[in-house]
């Protein structure tokens, strides 16, 4: 018999899955995503009511997945994966980032649930969108059509996609597999899941892990703006203190505003191609399109890499590179978001508390008020969902956080951890990304770091501090040296 090749090790991994029992009924599965390695896991559907307060109503069938540990007898708490968005899905996010949590799968299952309205979990609460929109690329009267058609296009009502009654889910997932506690992590919006999830159900958290914080009293929106241009700014200073970067580009402030009003003058057509067919197409580039891809590449210090490069390319009259860019950043963003459940999460737990002087926050950022603005209207048409009464308020607990925070997060800049932790978190570490960007878990040694057990407030992190971010690419052959 033959036991070498693909199909013995396919064999192996589905025999691997029946190692640890559910009290849900499982099939061995093979989890997948466009242009995504494929990873093997055990799957399941979990039936919730779509709104708790009738439980005998309609029903959501919500998708749950586990990729089991490496280990032959994995600890029984495992590691539950909540993404971001508002809208990803988590089996997504979890084939994008598997690398980062590979060494917690030596000893512990990794807990996937693609959120209701997000991913696999999504039916009922999908609409047709135009190919390629992004929020502050639409205006406002594309909007305003895209959400009314949206709406009538709903069998699911979306008052109930909020995190409120996401919490519950967890809990009925967690109850479901007889699970006594496990550890959460969250990215982005999934920070605000796993700190309501901590106020609701403390008993059942053992540890948690806060990834690009978003405080729970915060209503995200107003501060984007500001946010994003620190985040710009901290990028030009960086490459003016770097002697080839700043000898190669020379003032980059400077030629960013004047490839802005450029812009705002008028929109260009662009000779471009699908990142995916390859196939030639034409992109309207214009200054709603600049900014969102510069917000964008920001995000992540290998993309903020480039983005001298591509913005001295557009001034001196290339704009290639960066329609190259939106088409891979942008697009790929609009297609990996729940465009109706973003809306029924923002228009609840954030739009209704924007302060009355909201748009004054965005005075001299790039971004002007186009995110906040394309928020105001959608939240005008789309109809507000559950909130609990003490959603807003700081989260108390005395349970292990690890805060993860980039310096140069352009959307949740670490003093939104320090809030979080002076708000009521007595046990937690924090840690700081130099040069880095939103998301911390795939970055330098975070991984071996994550589900540490280090004494009360300390964890050795000196390999995190060691971490430079990416150098800037000088030219298209690839970063500095």
């Amino acid at each position: 018999m033959r036991t070498s090749g693909p199909r013995y090790l396919c064999i192996l991994a589905l025999l691997a899955l029946g190692k640890s029992a559910w009290a849900l009924d499982e099939n061995a599965c093979r989890l997948q995503a466009d242009a995504l390695p494929a990873a093997f896991g055990q799957c399941a559907t979990l039936s919730v009511p779509e709104n708790y307060a009738a439980p005998e109503g309609t029903r959501l069938a919500l998708y749950v997945a586990r990729v089991p540990a490496t280990s032959a007898n994995p600890r029984p708490d495992p590691l539950v994966l909540i993404s971001g968005g508002p809208g990803q899905s988590a089996i997504d996010f979890y084939l994008q980032s598997r690398a980062a949590f590979e060494l917690v799968r030596r000893d512990r299952d990794i807990v996937l649930l693609d959120q209701r309205g997000t991913g696999r979990s999504a039916a009922g609460l999908q609409c047709e969108l135009p190919e390629g929109m992004e929020l502050e690329m639409a205006g406002n009267e594309v909007l305003d059509r895209v959400i009314a058609a949206c709406l009538t296009e709903l069998s699911h009502d979306p008052a109930a996609f909020t995190t409120s009654v996401a919490v519950r889910d967890l809990e009925r997932l967690r109850d479901a597999l007889g699970i006594a506690e496990w550890n959460l992590y969250g990215i982005s919006y999934g920070t605000r899941v796993a700190q309501h999830y901590l106020r609701r159900y403390p008993e059942a958290t053992r540890a948690v892990i806060l990834d690009g914080i978003v405080p729970a009293a915060l209503a995200l929106g107003p501060d984007i703006a500001p946010n994003a241009q620190a985040a710009l700014d901290a990028i030009w200073q960086r490459c003016a203190e770097a002697a080839a970067c700043a000898e190669r580009f020379g003032d980059l402030p400077g030629k960013f505003e004047a490839v802005q009003q450029r812009l705002a003058a008028a929109a260009l057509s662009i000779d471009t191609s699908d990142p995916v067919s390859g196939n030639a197409l034409q992109m309207r580039f214009g200054e709603n399109e600049f900014r969102a891809v510069v917000r964008l590449m920001s995000y992540s210090a290998q993309t903020a890499a480039l983005l001298p490069l591509v913005v001295d390319e557009a001034h001196a009259g290339n704009y290639r590179p960066l329609a190259g860019q939106a088409q891979i950043v942008v697009e790929g963003l609009s297609e990996s978001l729940s465009f109706a459940m973003h809306n029924s999460v923002v228009c609840t737990e954030d739009a209704p508390f924007f302060p009355a002087d909201a748009q004054a926050s965005a005075a001299g950022a790039y971004l002007g008020n186009s995110v906040f603005g394309a928020l105001e209207t959608i939240c005008a048409r789309w109809p507000r969902g559950v909130l609990d009464e003490d959603f807003k308020t700081a989260v108390r607990s005395d349970r292990p956080v690890l805060l993860l925070s980039g310096q140069n997060d352009p959307v949740t800049p670490p003093a939104y951890a320090e809030a979080v932790r002076d708000g009521g978190l007595s046990n937690t570490i924090h840690l700081i990304g130099r040069g880095q960007g939103h998301g911390l878990a795939a970055v330098a040694c975070v991984p071996r770091l994550m589900l540490n057990e280090p004494e009360p407030g300390r964890l050795d992190a000196a390999c995190l501090a060691d971490e430079a971010p990416t150098p800037f690419f000088l030219s298209f052959q690839g970063p500095a040296p």
